[in-house]
């Protein structure tokens, strides 16, 4: 007779699902993840290899992480003591959790992240698993953050941590700077967390926020320009937050590989990945000017590697017939409403792009 443990789990557990992939039999282009192409540079390659080959695999990983924290600070001007290293932003968030879970307002049962929505669904899902509520603000109707429903929401839940993403997924715009601004200094008893998971498509970053206001944190990853595999991300805030949550972080949370190609990238083949981010970025140009020039389809200005795209019919529809072609996108349309016409597409190779547009025009 199987165990019951269902008395001993978070009742939250019920609502959630196990994160699963989409569908990968019969695939031939996977446009759903975000996931960079292939960087195409035999350097890099090999700049892996020794990397790898250079890790005592008998030893534990370095639990302060402090050769990879020293590379971050070199390519991103943060302080080292400024630093908290994760497994990808997934870990962070779920660290913000851990730490960030005293109640607050009169009488509040439980702690409150907020987040404007679409966004990252990993704000929502990790709150919910945490015992922590989600709040949630809809964008206004060109994707941008809704400043006055966000300070109306940040009064109304006095919420601990506030997420904004910018390049936003899944609509890849970047929030207004004016917008930011306002809510960062509305959420003065808030941590806001700058999610800049694209930010290497988009310019530049949102840094000298941290200067501006003390309550801000900005949160990055290795993931989106190539590097998914390293799992390697970190948040950048107050050096006393980080101390704290530090920690409930478990201690040798980035595995030694990780840590060591992640450090070797970034310290002398960080060329290599913005040619590459480059080379995206014209690619995103070109892929969005050709599914336009199909004339039902409209493409959101995209500051990062995929494109949110209505379609002239129902998501699902459109989503079925790709999936016909081999062709794995990603669709909005069991949200419904406003999102029942949105695919997300990740910009693949010129080739992957070419036949993605091929099979759009026969969805038209």
């Amino acid at each position: 007779m199987p165990f019951d443990a269902s008395p001993l789990l978070r009742p939250e557990l019920h609502e959630l699902r196990a994160y699963a992939p989409g569908p990968a039999a019969g695939i031939e282009i996977r446009l759903d993840a975000n996931e960079a192409p292939p960087v195409d540079s035999p350097r890099l390659r090999e700049l892996v290899s020794e990397a790898v080959a250079s890790v005592p695999l008998e030893r534990y990983p370095d639990a302060r992480a402090l050769a990879l924290k020293e590379k971050i600070a070199l390519r991103t001007g943060a302080r080292i003591e400024d630093l908290l290293v994760g497994s990808g932003s997934d870990e962070i968030i779920a660290l913000l959790a851990t730490a960030l879970a005293r109640p607050r307002g009169k009488g509040a049962p439980q702690a409150s992240f907020l987040a404007p929505t679409p966004s990252f669904v990993m704000y929502r899902v990790t709150a919910r698993a945490h015992g922590v509520r989600p709040v949630e603000v809809p964008l206004d109707a060109a994707w941008d953050l809704d400043a006055g429903m966000m300070k109306k929401a940040i009064d109304a839940f006095s919420p601990n941590v506030v997420f904004i993403a910018t390049p936003n997924n899944p609509t890849g715009n970047r929030m207004s700077d004016d917008r930011l601004a306002d809510v960062c200094e509305h959420a003065k008893d808030a941590l806001v967390v700058l999610d800049e998971a694209y930010v290497d498509y988009a310019g530049a970053s949102l840094r000298s926020f941290r200067a501006r206001f003390p309550n801000v944190a900005i949160m990055r990853t290795l993931s989106k320009v190539g590097l998914a595999a390293l799992r390697v991300g970190w948040l950048e805030a107050d050096a006393g937050l980080v101390a704290e949550m530090d920690k409930a972080r478990q201690p040798f949370n980035v595995s030694a590989t990780s840590q060591a190609i992640a450090a070797a990238v970034l310290g002398t083949a960080w060329e290599e990945i913005g040619a590459h981010v480059a080379k995206v970025v014209v690619e995103r140009a070109r892929l969005s000017s050709r599914i336009a020039a199909l004339g039902d389809f409209e493409v959101t200005p995209s500051a990062a590697n995929f494109v949110w795209v209505k379609t002239p019919r129902p998501a699902e529809e459109t989503f079925r017939a790709l999936l016909e072609e081999k062709i794995l996108v990603r669709s909005f349309h069991a949200s419904g409403g406003r999102l029942a016409r949105q695919i997300r597409i990740t910009i693949g190779t010129p080739a992957e792009n070419d036949r993605l547009v091929e099979a759009l025009s026969a969805c038209a």
